[in-house]
């Protein structure tokens, strides 16, 4: 049995941000790959689409930057033979400001030949930006 394309490209993902070694990631991205992540662009601007190899490690580089990923907890996790999606939450370092972060995630991952093909990330959004302003937000009560 082989090693599924999600471990292979998480490893390299997480050198990537982590060491900045975008050579191992590289290859494990399609040409045309179509990565997403969805929350607030206003305040992460590697946030939103982007399409093709050029684009994603940009991406990549542009979050290895920003953040230094500390650890991860996969919650739950779906194999298919090219398809991947996980629950994971994730403990980070703001570089900027030395501020900790603790964040979750939903992904969806879709492979073709080993390589990824499609990334799609939905961030826990709320959250992640009461930790980056540094104080709660209340929002007016909806009626029920």
């Amino acid at each position: 049995m082989t090693e599924h394309s999600l471990w292979r490209f998480s490893r390299a993902l997480h050198r990537a941000i982590n060491e900045r070694q975008l050579a191992d990631v590289e290859p494990l991205l399609n040409d045309e790959v179509e990565w997403a992540i969805y929350g607030p662009i206003d305040l992460f601007s590697f946030f939103g689409s982007r399409r093709g190899k050029a684009a994603v490690l940009e991406v990549i580089k542009q979050i290895g930057e920003n953040l230094r990923v500390h650890r991860f907890d996969r919650e739950s996790i779906m194999l298919g033979a090219d398809t991947a999606a996980s629950m994971l939450r994730y403990s980070l370092t703001a570089l900027d400001s030395n501020k900790p972060i603790s964040l979750r995630i939903a992904h969806f991952a879709q492979f073709k030949a080993g390589k990824l093909t499609s990334f799609r990330v939905l961030v826990d959004s709320f959250d992640l930006v009461e930790q980056t302003v540094g104080y709660p937000i209340h929002l007016p009560r909806i009626a029920v």
